[in-house]
């Protein structure tokens, strides 16, 4: 009886031992986990002005020394002490997008945090975009992330340095003005669907494949099944839907652009797009950032990704697709 009353208990001690040991393990998991999910949905918001500062002051120490670079930066403090903070504040929000549009939640804080803060008919948001494009559902959500700027009243800019085409031109074109540096390419209002086929080699190694559907339309085409000729007509007529829903969106955002001239899919770098009426001035990010010092109070808002595999993929893929529009 002594045995199985002191089994029984060292039994018990045993589990409180373990469930302590694994709670000591699990709870830092849990919390790093918590952390990370917290650290993701966080925003950083940077002050432009203060780094514009510290430039100006290392370049004057080093062309006028200490000192002038001292009486620079007390006439910078008297400056803010002086500045009213109902000045104009205008916020920074940089985008560089991949086929998948992946960065659509990070993208969806940044502007919800500056909208946040933003005061509509005074304040004014810019939007750097590098992307040559991608799905038209992904860069579809991007525009609509664009057009709530704009609908909450708040002036929107967009500036593109390298490429803004396709998908990456469609989040443009729902900004108020479009800012693009001179060898910048925009434009490539198109619908492009590649569809590889390799219903002929798997019937060549005595490979059976079948598709079942339900819906006449279910699937007009496949990879691995032969395509019809109904079924090849019923998917262009469906990127044709797509390709007049796309030049619909840039005509309402731009209703003085000849969209007809231009939604042939071609694109243009940035000079020749200016006389097309694409865009509406030329200057690179930094350029027109900077033309805003002085006049108002100049803020970047950033907000961490969770990358993955495809994420880092579809991101190396994007900037391919950069390089060749490029040339």
């Amino acid at each position: 009886m002594n045995f199985w009353i002191d089994f029984g208990g060292f039994a018990l001690k045993s589990f409180w031992i373990a469930a302590m040991i694994a709670i000591v393990l699990v709870i830092p998991v849990i919390l790093g986990a918590r952390t990370q999910r917290r650290r993701e949905e966080d925003v950083k918001v940077t002050s432009l002005d203060d780094r514009f500062d510290l430039m100006e002051a290392q370049i004057r120490v080093a062309t006028e020394g200490a000192k002038g670079a001292k009486a620079f930066l007390k006439a910078r403090k008297r400056a803010a002490k002086l500045r009213d903070d109902a000045a104009r504040r205008v916020y920074l929000i940089a985008f560089k997008g991949d086929p998948l549009a992946s960065g659509h939640e990070a993208f969806a804080r940044k502007i919800t945090a500056a909208l946040v803060a933003a005061r509509p008919g005074k304040d004014e948001i810019v939007v750097s975009i590098a992307s040559p494009g991608g799905l038209v559902s992904a860069y579809g959500l991007m525009a609509a992330q664009m057009q709530r700027v704009r609908r909450a009243g708040v002036e929107l800019t967009a500036c593109v340095d390298q490429v803004a085409a396709s998908g990456g031109y469609m989040m443009a074109v729902a900004a108020n003005r479009i800012v693009a540096a001179p060898f910048a390419v925009v434009g490539s209002i198109g619908v492009v669907a590649q569809v590889p086929n390799v219903s002929r080699l798997l019937k060549k190694i005595d490979v059976d494949y079948e598709e079942m559907t339900a819906g006449e339309h279910k699937r007009p085409i496949s990879m691995l099944a032969p395509i019809s000729e109904e079924g090849r007509e019923h998917f262009k007529t469906k990127l044709e839907e797509t390709h007049v829903a796309f030049k619909d969106f840039v005509r309402e955002n731009r209703p003085a652009l000849n969209v007809e001239a231009v939604g042939d899919g071609d694109y243009w770098y940035a000079t020749d797009a200016l006389k097309l009426g694409l865009i509406d001035a030329i200057a690179t990010s930094d350029e027109y950032l900077l033309a805003q010092r002085g006049k108002a109070r100049l803020f970047a808002i950033d907000a961490p990704e969770k990358k993955t595999l495809m994420k880092v993929l579809f991101g190396r893929l994007g900037e391919a697709g950069a390089r060749v529009l490029g040339g």
